[in-house]
C-alpha cells in the first residue's frame, strides 16, 4: 500500500517535475556550461574560458550601472506599487456591493501584453502626444519624460506599478477581509483615529498579504525588461539599463552569449540575497506584530 502511495503521489507530481526538468534545470545546465565558454551563437566553435567572463563582468562599468539601476526601480517601484494596490484595496473594500466587479476592472491591466501597454504610453508620451501638446500649449512646458534619467524612471515605474496594482489589491483585499470588525470597533471605542486605526490596526493584521505583496513587487523589480527595452532601450546614458536588458544587449546585440550567461548567473545570484534579505527584514517586522 505504501509502495502504491509512493508511485501514485510520484505519478501526479510527475508533469510538474518533467516540466521543471526541461524549461528550468535543463536551460541552467546550458546558462552554466556557457558561461565559462566564449561562444557567439554562431561560431561551431566553442572554447572554454574558465572564470574569465565572470571577472570581465565584475570590472564591467555597464554591470555596475545595471546593477545600481536595478536598486534604484527597487526603491522606487515597491513602495509606489504596495501604496497603489492598498489604495485600490481599500477603495473596492469599502463599497457596499459590486466588489468583484470593480476588481476585475483593475486586474484587466495586469492582463494586458507589456509590449502593447509601453507602446500606447510611448504613444501618449511624445513630443506630439496629448500629454505634452497640452502641457506646451497651457503652460508652456516641455518636458522630454523618456529623454531625462529620472523622469524616465518614474514613468517605467509608474506604468509597472499600474500593470501591477489590480494583482496585488486582490491580494491585499484578502488580508483586509480576514481580519475581526471587532477589532476595529474596539478601537473605534479607545477614540483612535482612522489614520491611527490604519497603521496601528489595519497595517500589522494584513502582514501575510502585505508580506506576499512585497516579495513578489520585489521579484518583478528585478525583472524588468519589456517595459524598458520599449520605450527606453536602457537610455538615458543607461540610466534605465537594467540586468535583463543589459544580458539581452550581451547576448542578443553583442553575440557574447557565454558573457550574457556569466552576467545572468551574477543577477539570480544577486537577486536571491536580495529577496532573502528583504524576507528576514519582513519576518522579523512581523515578529514585532505578533506574527511569528
Amino acid at each position: 500500500m505504501e509502495k502504491k502511495n509512493n508511485t501514485l503521489g510520484w505519478l501526479f507530481a510527475s508533469p510538474y517535475v518533467i516540466f521543471t526538468i526541461i524549461f528550468f534545470m535543463l536551460p541552467l545546465g546550458w546558462s552554466i556550461w556557457l558561461a565559462v565558454t566564449d561562444w557567439n551563437m554562431m561560431s561551431p566553435d566553442i572554447n572554454f574560458v574558465g572564470l574569465d567572463n565572470f571577472i570581465q563582468a565584475f570590472n564591467s562599468p555597464a554591470i555596475r550601472a545595471a546593477f545600481f539601476v536595478t536598486y534604484k526601480f527597487l526603491l522606487i517601484f515597491v513602495p509606489l506599487s504596495i501604496a497603489l494596490s492598498m489604495v485600490v484595496a481599500l477603495a473596492v473594500n469599502s463599497l457596499p456591493r459590486f466588489k468583484g466587479l470593480y476588481l476585475v476592472a483593475f486586474f484587466l491591466p495586469y492582463l494586458s501584453s507589456g509590449v502593447v501597454t509601453s507602446l500606447i504610453v510611448k504613444g501618449l508620451l511624445s513630443y506630439n502626444g496629448p500629454l505634452n501638446t497640452f502641457l506646451r500649449t497651457t503652460f508652456n512646458l516641455k518636458i522630454d519624460w523618456l529623454g531625462t534619467p529620472l523622469t524616465a524612471m518614474l514613468v517605467v515605474s509608474i506604468m509597472i506599478a499600474w500593470k501591477m496594482s489590480g494583482y496585488y489589491a486582490l491580494i491585499l483585499i484578502s488580508g483586509l477581509t480576514s481580519i475581526n470588525q471587532e477589532i476595529y470597533e474596539a478601537a473605534a471605542i479607545d477614540g483612535a483615529s482612522p489614520l491611527t486605526t490604519f497603521w496601528k490596526v489595519t497595517v500589522p493584521l494584513m502582514y501575510p498579504a502585505l508580506f506576499t505583496v512585497t516579495v513578489l513587487a520585489v521579484g518583478i523589480s528585478f525583472g524588468i525588461f519589456t517595459e524598458v527595452y520599449q520605450l527606453t532601450g536602457g537610455g538615458p546614458n543607461y540610466a534605465t539599463n537594467t540586468w535583463q536588458m543589459e544580458i539581452y544587449n550581451q547576448a542578443f546585440v553583442n553575440l557574447k552569449s557565454g558573457y550574457a550567461s556569466a552576467v545572468s548567473l551574477m543577477a539570480a545570484v544577486v537577486t536571491f540575497a536580495s529577496i532573502g534579505v528583504i524576507r528576514n527584514l519582513l519576518e522579523k517586522w512581523g515578529a514585532r506584530n505578533g506574527w511569528s
